[in-house]
């Protein structure tokens, strides 16, 4: 094997699909116009093609309109906006301990500053939260449910439908982060019964950096402030906010050549066939998560089976620390996976990983292969050999 094994996916994609890079080179290169911002040629082609991503993003996740999409900058900042809009009158907040950063850290804001109270429910052995938990921890005044579909650091998928449907009859807002599912998963936010869904547009949906993407189900706009007001292209003779979807969301200059090479992305996952990729990562994480058990010192974490997680795997290794060992498998082996906490440090406590800094992720995306997979269970296993032996 020569060359660079790149498996840290979760964190951004990496090849991205040529079509990407296409879409971002022809807007720099022959358009360079801003999106509603003028009558000429270019800037109405622009439009035309940040309303086509819009379109593409929705049919993605069965969304009911393409205006339901609100573009962001990215995952967090769609997450923010969700948070802190969601909660600009206060109450209480149902999240777990498998969150990210991007959830944890604007919750723990708005409840030191005494405008929320919030509950984190802990999660099983393998990182996954019961429904029946977050059904009790409701109260009269809940007003978001916020949990993360699938773990960053365990893999875990979350039972998003059970905790939908427990949302919608309490009334209560349900917010879906999906980081790490949002183009490995099927979604359907009907389905799931999500009020908003964020995602960045740099992981699993190919796109470029700089990009996020927050689904609002219609209606639900009324119930969410803006966090940014300015300019929008639309209504510019009041010095108001508009109120309609995406404008409410959007103000200011959207990132042009980033939500076209995102919308590239997004037509090239719907073209290959979203449930034909999953099929394959499930293989990859099938093929590791079984070498790993074959594999003296190692320990895994999350589900076995790889229908009950996405596309990553998270170990550790008795003898090594995890940052020492992936810096092992970059310089010697050339395989590149990401080490430490995960800016997810609730659920490291949860496993148990959080004093030893950490785990090893290595995750995986659709130009991965499975020969990739076997030349980096080859190398944690000669890795692993060498500690124990040396130990």
């Amino acid at each position: 094997m020569q060359g660079r094994i790149y498996l840290d996916q979760a964190a951004t994609s990496w090849p991205k699909p040529e079509c990407v890079y296409e879409a971002v080179d022809q807007y720099q290169r022959l358009l360079g116009a801003a999106a509603g911002r003028g009558g000429y040629a270019e800037a109405v082609e622009v439009s035309q093609r940040v309303h086509a991503a819009r379109a593409a993003v929705a049919r993605l996740l069965g969304a009911e309109r393409p205006e339901n999409v609100v573009f962001a900058f990215n995952g967090t900042d769609a997450l923010n906006t969700a948070i802190h809009g969601g909660l600009a009158g206060g109450g209480h907040v149902i999240t777990t301990v498998a969150e990210h950063n991007s959830v944890l850290r604007p919750l723990r804001a708005l409840e030191r500053d005494g405008r929320i109270e919030v509950t984190r429910l802990a999660v099983a052995g393998e990182g996954v939260v019961e429904p029946d938990e977050v059904r009790r921890a409701l109260r009269s005044d809940t007003a978001l449910i916020a949990v993360t579909h699938a773990s960053n650091v365990t893999g875990a998928i979350q039972p998003a439908a059970e905790i939908g449907a427990i949302a919608r009859e309490a009334g209560v807002l349900f917010l879906l982060d999906a980081a790490q599912t949002a183009g490995e998963l099927p979604i359907n936010v009907r389905q799931l019964q999500v009020d908003m869904l964020a995602a960045p547009g740099h992981k699993g949906l190919l796109g470029p950096l700089g990009t996020g993407v927050l689904y609002i189900r219609p209606g639900v706009e009324l119930r969410v402030d803006s966090l940014r007001q300015g300019g929008t292209g639309s209504f510019s003779e009041d010095d108001e906010q508009p109120a309609v979807l995406p404008d409410k969301y959007e103000a200011g200059n959207l990132n042009v050549p980033g939500i076209l090479g995102l919308r590239a992305g997004v037509e090239w996952i719907i073209d290959k066939g979203l449930e034909s990729l999953r099929t394959e990562s499930m293989a990859l994480s099938q093929r590791l998560l079984d070498r790993l058990r074959e594999t003296e010192g190692i320990t895994v974490y999350g589900p076995t089976p790889a229908r009950d997680r996405i596309g990553l795997v998270s170990f550790t290794s008795g003898p090594i620390d995890s940052h020492e060992f992936a810096a092992i498998l970059d310089s010697a082996y050339r395989v590149q996976g990401r080490a430490g906490l995960h800016c997810a440090p609730l659920v490291h406590k949860a496993i148990g990983t959080f004093a030893l800094g950490g785990t090893l992720r290595l995750s995986w995306g659709p130009f991965n292969t499975l020969a990739e997979i076997d030349h980096a269970a080859d190398a944690i296993g000669e890795v692993s050999l060498q500690a124990v032996k040396t130990g």
